[in-house]
């Protein structure tokens, strides 16, 4: 199991976003799906699936958090053709945000935002290796435009096997924004490869819950450990869910806990997930109380 997951908060449509997202790639399928009744407002759905050989998480949990471009996927492509096939998908429904076109960075790369609000770069990687297809990227923007650097620091001091892989700067005039400095970085997090940026021609959008990491922990000392090191937004803490001091959230959980409720009675699993819903940081204990009635 990996130890990070992204993880996809949509209204009603997280099924729905994720049929269409194992559509458009290899190695991809819908691996599990569970109802969470009793949480608040409505019963919550969430599904697992698989792009690329990657995991991922999604939720329906209602329209309280939207997507945008602070977090996106690029997908590195063989092809200009793997990258255009990929683009009509997502296109329907959507909008661009930087055209297919050919770039001082890429001879062909495109930036859109597909139906749901999720935001896709879609790149040839020409003549690189690519072990990991899709890398989750952060657009510092706003208030945090500037901490990139400092902000991948942090995050390889706190996960183990963790680098710092290459990072690139604004040259005098280059961007928009003074604050911008990283132009492209890339790390790796616990194996897991991203990339990140300072926004370097503005925005006003800000991290925020619609798209967040479940960090996996194989017991309680794990827990409070990543706990301790990401979380900096007291009021934002709740069900295992926090804010780092960046605004990126995180959820702190039990790895296989998805498992453990689909396999749990209905009643195991309610009074689980009443439990979980009165929680900050998750007990394990209480966890396995509340499961054993």
């Amino acid at each position: 199991m990996p130890r990070i997951v992204p993880h996809l908060w949509f209204d009603t449509q997280a099924v729905e976003a994720a049929q269409m997202y194992t559509s458009i790639f290899s190695d991809a399928e819908i691996t599990g799906r569970v109802v969470l009744e009793g949480t608040p407002g409505q019963d919550s759905e969430s599904v697992s699936f698989r792009l690329a050989g990657q995991d991922f998480a999604a939720i329906n949990a209602g329209p309280y958090f939207q997507f945008n471009p602070s977090i996106s996927l690029m997908v590195q492509c063989r092809t200009k053709e793997e990258v255009n096939a990929k683009w009509d998908v997502l296109a329907v429904g959507g909008m661009p945000l930087m055209p297919l076109d050919g770039y001082p960075f890429s001879q062909w790369y495109g930036w859109i935002q597909d139906r749901y609000g999720l935001t896709w770069q879609l790149i040839v990687a020409e003549d690189e290796a690519i072990d990991q297809q899709i890398l989750p990227s952060f657009l510092f923007s706003h208030t945090v435009c500037g901490l990139a650097e400092e902000a991948i620091e942090y995050y390889v001091s706190v996960f183990p096997q963790s680098e710092l892989k290459f990072i690139s700067k604004y040259g005098p005039g280059e961007g928009h924004v003074d604050q911008a400095k990283v132009n492209f970085a890339q790390f790796s997090l616990a194996g897991m490869d991203f990339v990140a940026l300072d926004n370097g021609t503005g925005g006003e959008f800000s991290f925020n819950e619609a798209f967040s990491f479940i960090v996996n922990c194989s017991s309680q000392e794990e827990i409070d450990y990543f706990w301790h090191k990401l979380s900096a937004v007291p009021e934002a803490e709740q069900c295992g869910w926090l804010k780092d001091k960046y605004g990126v959230s995180w959820q702190v959980v039990p790895e296989g806990f998805d498992d453990l409720l689909q396999k749990s009675s209905p009643e195991e699993r309610s009074r689980m997930i009443q439990a979980f819903l009165g929680m900050k940081k998750i007990d394990l204990a209480a966890m396995d109380r509340a499961r054993r009635g």
